[in-house]
């Protein structure tokens, strides 16, 4: 219960610290600490958040996924070629949850059957996802008519906090879910011991190769709902989009306290993760911070954190 708490209570003074670092500045501080922008925040961090929901599965497991990045390009497309034939909404965004989902499973059958580096795997499916993006949508956006699915990362009233998008609620319930699931279930406390040691988990009983390919399984339904989300911000479905997000959602859940070394994470320190990596962002543009500025701050972060992480793991 303690390192819990501890995995939660260090992402959470790491996110209190950066927001206390851009209110030093007296110019940027009465637009930083308002509604308005936290509503931008919350917005903003959506997709990385849901996505980084299904890699904190994954590298707890002791995995990595790369196609993450690709597999919301290749469902959002997909949700948009849906919409587009006159899908309703709702089949439009199960076809590409369900899209992400299959994805993910193909992969987690090739890493567990063939007993392949994850970090290999990973990165050829991430090739195949773009390039199928890229051929199903003719490498030209896909336009979708005027549903409710384009609404869910809608902002009503900019100017104060109140209501949230859509899309933040469905981050929030999402979390809830995947955290019961990995706290409270069998399966979760499959995940943990196969991060911490697949060998005993396998000569306990455990069906490694099977619950491995459910883990990549789960991981790509969320990705295909981060797809939804993306094509909700974007109101169409581009095969270009979300390239290199998959560094942002990993780095999301190393900040959070995961271990890349499976075995170790949590899903509150991930959300708490995806909104470090969203006020960086928000907060170097409010100061004026060129593009470049954000990338070093950013791996400095990575490299504190995994840093961190060594240092836990060394004291136990």
């Amino acid at each position: 219960m303690r390192s819990r708490l501890a995995n939660i209570l260090g992402p959470l003074i790491g996110l209190g610290f950066v927001i206390g670092l851009f209110c030093l500045s007296s110019e940027v501080r009465p637009y930083f600490l308002t509604g308005g922008n936290f509503k931008i925040i919350f917005t903003q961090s959506v997709i990385v958040s849901i996505a980084a929901l299904g890699m904190t599965m994954v590298i707890i497991s002791g995995g990595i996924d790369l196609s993450a990045g690709a597999a919301i390009a290749l469902t959002s497309v997909i949700g948009a070629i849906a919409l587009s034939y006159n899908f309703s909404p709702l089949n439009a965004i199960l076809l590409a949850v369900v899209a992400g989902g299959i994805l993910g499973l193909l992969t987690g059958a090739v890493i567990a059957g063939f007993k392949m580096m994850p970090f290999i795997v990973t990165l050829g499916t991430m090739g195949i996802a773009r390039g199928v993006a890229l051929w199903i949508s003719g490498s030209q956006t896909v336009s979708v008519p005027d549903t409710w699915a384009n609404k869910l990362m809608e902002q009503h009233n900019p100017d104060s906090l109140l209501p949230l998008p859509i899309g933040v609620w469905v981050t929030v319930g999402m979390a809830m879910v995947v955290a019961i699931v990995m706290r409270e279930t069998v399966f979760g406390r499959y995940i943990f011991a196969m991060g911490g040691n697949e060998v005993a988990t396998r000569l306990s009983g455990v069906r490694v190769g099977l619950h491995k390919t459910a883990v990549y399984g789960c991981a790509g339904l969320l990705f295909g709902l981060a797809g939804v989300m993306q094509l909700s911000r974007l109101t169409q479905g581009d095969p270009s989009t979300a390239n290199g997000l998959e560094l942002d959602i990993i780095a999301a859940v190393v900040i959070g306290g995961a271990s890349l070394n499976g075995g170790v994470g949590s899903i509150p320190g991930s959300l708490i993760g995806a909104l470090i990596m969203a006020v960086l962002r928000n907060g170097s543009s409010q100061m004026g911070w060129p593009t470049y500025v954000q990338q070093i701050i950013i791996g400095g972060v990575i490299i504190i954190a995994v840093g961190l992480d060594k240092l836990r793991r060394r004291d136990h």
